[in-house]
C-alpha cells in the first residue's frame, strides 16, 4: 500500500466542513477591510527566493523544496506568500494602477522542508494580506486591525500580540555593527548556523530557535537604541494609532522575525492557551521596505502578514472552541420501489438547481435503513415516496426536529422548502 508522504495530511470530510468556513471567513474579514483576492503559482523560478526571502534565511538554506525541470530551470516550490505576491505586482505593473496602495489577500499552499511538529507541515496552508504601495502608519494599524479581529472573531482569547520597530536600512546598519561587537568574542559558543549569520545577518542570531535562551542573546544590545530620529516616529505613531484602536500589545525589542525583508515595523501574534504546544506563534508579519528594489521593482513600500490555518484550527482546539457552521442536509427523499426511485432522480434534480441540499438512497435500502441514513445526515426534513405518493401528487414532509408532519402537494414542495429554510 503506497502512503501518504510525510510532513502532508489527508483532509477527510469530516474536518473540510471546518475548513471551508475558516477559509470563507477570513475572506470576508479581507473584504471588509477592501482587500482584494490573488492567486500566484504553486512554483517560482528559485531566484525569486534567494534574492526575496534571503539567502541567510532558515527557509532558503534548509528549508525549500528545489528542483531542476525539464528545462535546465531552477524551479521551488513556494515557502512563504509575499515574494510572489511582490513579485506578480512588478511584474504586472500594479504600480501604474489608479486605485493605491494596492490591496491584496491569498490563501493556498507552501511548502517547507522541516521536522513534523504539533500543527505544521511540510505542506501547509497560508492566508495572507499585502498592502503595497503606501508608507503609512496607519495602514501598518490596519493590518495589526485585521490580523486581530481575525482571531477574535472566531472566539480566541489567550492571544498576545507583540510588536518591534527594526528601522529602516540605516538603523539596521548601525545595529548590526553592535550586534556583531557584542557577540563575535564568543560566537564559537552559538550553533553553526548563527556561525554564519554573524556575517550575513547578525540581527538573525536573536532569532535562533537553538540559542536564544543564550545569556548573551538576553544581554544583547536592543535595536531601539539604535533607531534614527525618523524611524522613531514612525513605530511612535504605529503605536499611537494602536492605542487609539484600543488593541493591547508589547514591545518586544528582541523581536526581528526570519526574513531578509523586514523593515520598520515587525509583530507577531502568539496564543498562551494551555495544551496549545511548545511554539506558540499564530501569525507573523510586518514592513518591508526595500523587497520591491531587491527584485527589480519601482522604490515602493509594502506591509504584510500571514497565517497558518493548521495552526488557527489547533488554537481553537486548544481554547476548547468548536466551530458551529451548518452543513446538514435539507431534505432526504426515502423510496420505496423502483418507480419511486426513478421519480425521485427527476425530483432531486429539480429541488438542488433551486438551491435545496437533498439526497436520496443508492444502495437499495429498506425504509428503515433509509431512515438511518437520513438521521446520519441529520436531514432537516424527509419525504418518503411510493405508488400511491406520486399517482396522487401529495408528500408527507416530516420535519426531523419536532417529528411535525405536513401533507403537501409535489408540485408545490420546493416552495415550501425553501419558505421553512428560510
Amino acid at each position: 500500500m503506497i502512503n501518504i508522504a510525510k510532513g502532508t495530511q489527508d483532509l477527510l470530510p469530516e474536518v473540510t466542513s471546518d475548513w471551508q468556513y475558516v477559509e470563507n471567513k477570513l475572506r470576508e474579514i479581507a473584504q471588509n477591510y477592501n482587500y482584494k483576492e490573488i492567486r500566484t503559482p504553486i512554483f517560482e523560478h528559485t531566484e525569486l527566493f534567494t534574492r526575496g526571502v534571503g539567502g541567510s534565511t532558515d527557509i532558503v538554506q534548509k528549508e525549500m523544496y528545489t528542483f531542476t525541470d525539464k528545462g535546465d530551470r531552477s524551479i521551488t516550490l513556494r515557502p512563504e506568500g509575499t515574494a510572489p505576491v511582490v513579485r506578480s505586482y512588478i511584474e504586472n505593473k500594479m504600480h501604474g494602477y489608479a486605485n493605491q496602495p494596492i490591496k491584496l489577500f491569498y490563501e493556498g499552499p507552501m511548502f517547507r522542508y522541516e521536522r513534523k511538529q504539533k500543527g505544521r507541515y511540510r505542506q501547509f496552508v497560508q492566508f495572507g494580506v499585502e498592502a503595497i504601495g503606501a508608507e503609512d502608519p496607519a495602514i501598518d494599524a490596519e493590518i495589526i486591525a485585521m490580523v486581530m479581529d481575525i482571531y477574535q472573531s472566531f472566539g480566541l482569547k489567550k492571544l498576545k500580540l507583540y510588536i518591534n520597530s527594526i528601522g529602516d536600512i540605516d538603523s539596521r546598519s548601525e545595529y548590526n555593527k553592535a550586534l556583531v561587537e557584542h557577540f563575535k568574542p564568543s560566537i564559537e559558543e552559538f550553533c553553526s548556523d548563527c556561525h554564519q549569520r554573524i556575517d550575513t545577518n547578525p540581527m538573525r542570531i536573536l532569532d535562533c530557535k537553538k540559542d536564544r535562551e543564550h545569556p548573551l542573546v538576553k544581554s544583547a544590545p536592543t535595536i531601539y537604541d539604535y533607531l534614527n530620529d525618523d524611524s522613531k516616529q514612525y513605530f511612535e505613531q504605529v503605536k499611537l494609532y494602536l492605542d487609539q484602536l484600543g488593541i493591547d500589545y508589547e514591545v518586544d525589542t528582541n523581536l526581528v522575525r526570519g526574513l531578509d525583508y523586514y523593515t520598520h515595523t515587525a509583530f507577531e501574534v502568539m496564543s498562551d492557551a494551555e495544551g496549545f504546544g511548545a511554539i506558540t506563534t499564530l501569525c507573523g508579519g510586518g514592513r518591508y521596505n526595500g523587497l520591491l528594489e531587491m527584485l527589480d521593482g519601482p522604490n515602493e513600500t509594502g506591509i504584510g502578514f500571514a497565517l497558518s490555518i493548521e495552526r488557527l484550527l489547533l488554537a481553537l482546539e486548544a481554547e476548547g472552541i468548536e466551530i458551529e457552521h451548518d452543513d446538514a442536509l435539507d431534505l432526504f427523499i426515502a423510496t420505496l420501489d423502483e418507480d419511486s426511485k426513478q421519480y425521485a432522480v427527476q425530483l432531486l434534480h429539480r429541488l438542488r438547481k433551486a438551491g435545496i441540499r437533498a439526497d436520496t438512497d443508492y444502495k437499495s435500502r429498506k425504509l428503515k435503513g433509509q431512515m438511518k441514513q437520513a438521521d446520519r445526515e441529520r436531514a432537516k426534513y424527509t419525504i418518503v415516496l411510493g405508488e400511491n405518493e406520486i399517482k396522487n401528487q401529495q408528500v408527507k414532509l416530516k420535519d426531523m426536529n419536532d417529528g411535525g408532519e405536513q401533507i403537501i402537494e409535489l408540485s408545490s414542495l420546493t416552495d415550501e422548502l425553501k419558505e421553512r429554510l428560510s
